[in-house]
């Protein structure tokens, strides 16, 4: 059977989502080693210990792997996000945080076996060298790449290099094979995914990292949809883990009026200290809401507890993450990093709204299994709103610290229209490779859609093609449909073949407009916002 394999969903899939352990960092120093005679003993029984295990051990062992895992563990006892990155690692992170790498500009698919492009970037070195939407990479630098073996990272191996360099490919476009040579690049990392006016009122922004360009990428969107007459500003935090903590500060004071607390840090080594907006907000006026979930982490934490302690807008969702911790990176002399950290972060109210990890590294690596066993994805947890952990905003509203941001408007996980069948077809790529497929055999009558717009508003999956979705799954992924779960789901599947296609033709931005109408959280904020 035909599988398909998604690259991650960034550019040329090159690059890793900003984790938790990411989080919020400081800056970046070498560290200055000064060896005791303690540190080398116990250097040296590392040593030892790692030779016997190289010597005797009934099975042969990484000694490097076992040496870096060793010191992860050590960093594990300590909390949860301080962490050890090694060199070979730290470069794909880097790429996260400076929002951009090396490459040729380009998303792609694995279908069938197959590199296929589903979009091109504007401006990039691949558009500048004629690769199009739709072409198939058959073979890189002369290697044929589709073939059983291919895979996301040998992809991206093969194609990310250092700027300037040049990557020969060759395309299959209308059953004709062409080489193109690309110089590469510095292509960009987006911190802002989608950004549009969702009615003549409310824009959305969707942020999925914080990066050392999202200050700008937000600007320019937030003065694009001002410009488009918005009054009121969904701005969507969910599954953004963090990122740097500058970045967090600069969005939160685009918002809040000069000389208001955006957040303060404490730690043993480290001076404690408030940020303060410091310029007066470009976004004043504006209303503004807040969407989060448990997997909004970090730097996410600090926009929306400075927004949710100044009063300044309304935060919508479930509790998020409960990161409240700072991290300091470290380059030691191999290149390696040692994140550590060096302090706790207190929202405007004095909240700590780091969750406890007493009981050990994997326990609270388990936290979305607690909340969904517990039933706290589906209703408010009271039990979290406990008087010693009670704040008050200078307006008057009660807040809470001790794990995470609580909402002001709680959202349950919505599970309606799921089904067995609808999960195989999200996670067997089904989608994606139906819209890849679909768009090429119908772009001529495609083109009539000027823009997402008049996409989201005159483009419907018909039943007959929504009967060719559902034998598509079963020729090619054997994804058979069940009439019980088709009914159940097919809400959810129409609009996924809808935000697919759009995707494939102008990339996330269309994608999630093209969800909103059915996104339960961006619809309570749009009933709140416009009430």
């Amino acid at each position: 059977m035909n599988k398909m394999k998604i690259a991650l969903p960034l550019i040329v899939g090159a690059t890793l989502a900003l984790g938790l352990f990411l989080g919020t960092t400081l800056n970046t120093e070498t560290s200055p080693f000064k060896k005791s005679e303690a540190a080398n003993t116990n250097a040296q029984k590392l040593n030892d210990i790692l030779y016997i295990l190289d010597k005797k051990y009934v099975d042969s062992i990484d000694k490097e792997d076992i040496f870096e895992e060793a010191i992860s563990d050590m960093l594990h006892k300590l909390d949860p996000h301080s962490n050890y990155i090694a060199a070979r690692d730290l470069a794909r992170l880097n790429e996260s945080i400076q929002g951009h790498f090396g490459g040729i500009g380009v998303r792609f698919s694995i279908i069938r076996d197959t590199l296929c492009i589903t979009n091109v970037l504007p401006n990039s070195p691949s558009e500048r060298a004629g690769v199009e939407s739709q072409d198939q990479i058959i073979k890189i630098d002369g290697e044929v790449i589709s073939d059983s073996t291919i895979n996301n990272d040998k992809v991206m191996k093969a194609l990310k290099g250092l700027e300037n360099t040049e990557v020969t490919v060759t395309v299959l476009r209308n059953d004709e094979l062409l080489d193109l040579t690309i110089t590469r690049g510095s292509i960009p990392v987006n911190s802002v995914l989608a950004s549009y006016m969702l009615t003549d009122k409310t824009g959305y922004i969707q942020l999925q990292s914080f990066s050392e360009k999202t200050t700008e990428e937000f600007y320019r969107a937030a003065l694009e949809l001002k410009a488009k007459k918005m009054e009121n500003l969904i701005v969507d935090l969910r599954f953004n883990g963090g990122g740097l903590m500058s970045a967090a500060i600069n969005i939160s004071d685009m918002f809040l009026e000069k000389g208001l607390p955006i957040v303060s840090t404490k730690g043993k080594s480290q001076p404690d200290y408030t940020e303060y907006a410091a310029n007066p907000p470009v976004m004043e006026g504006i209303e503004l809401a807040i969407l989060i979930n448990s997997s909004s982490a970090s730097a996410s934490e600090i926009v929306a507890g400075a927004i949710q302690d100044n009063d300044r807008g309304t935060i919508i969702g479930r509790r998020s993450f409960g990161k409240g911790l700072v991290q300091q990176d470290m380059l030691l002399k191999d290149s390696s990093n040692l994140r550590l950290t060096v302090a706790r972060y207190f929202t405007p109210t004095g909240r700590s709204i780091q969750r406890p990890y007493t009981e050990g590294f994997e326990e609270y690596m388990m936290d979305e299994r607690d909340r969904y066993q517990n039933g706290e994805l589906y209703h408010l947890d009271s039990t979290l709103m406990v008087d010693s952990l009670k704040y008050v905003t200078p307006g008057g509203k009660v807040v809470y610290g001790g794990g995470g941001i609580m909402p002001d408007i709680f959202v349950p996980l919505d599970t309606t229209g799921g089904s067995f069948y609808y999960t195989k077809l999200q996670y067997g790529g089904v989608f994606n490779a139906f819209a890849f497929d679909y768009v090429k055999q119908h772009k001529e009558s495609l083109s009539k859609y000027k823009d997402i717009y008049s996409f989201r508003k005159n483009f419907t999956v018909t039943p007959s093609l929504l009967e060719n979705f559902t034998k598509y799954a079963l020729d090619y992924y054997e994804i058979e449909a069940y009439q019980n779960e088709l009914k159940r789901s097919t809400v959810l599947i129409q609009r996924e073949i809808k935000a697919n296609i759009a995707n494939q033709i102008w990339v996330d931005n269309a994608a999630q407009l093209m969800r909103a109408d059915t996104d339960k959280e961006v619809q309570k904020a749009l009933e709140f916002l416009e009430k």
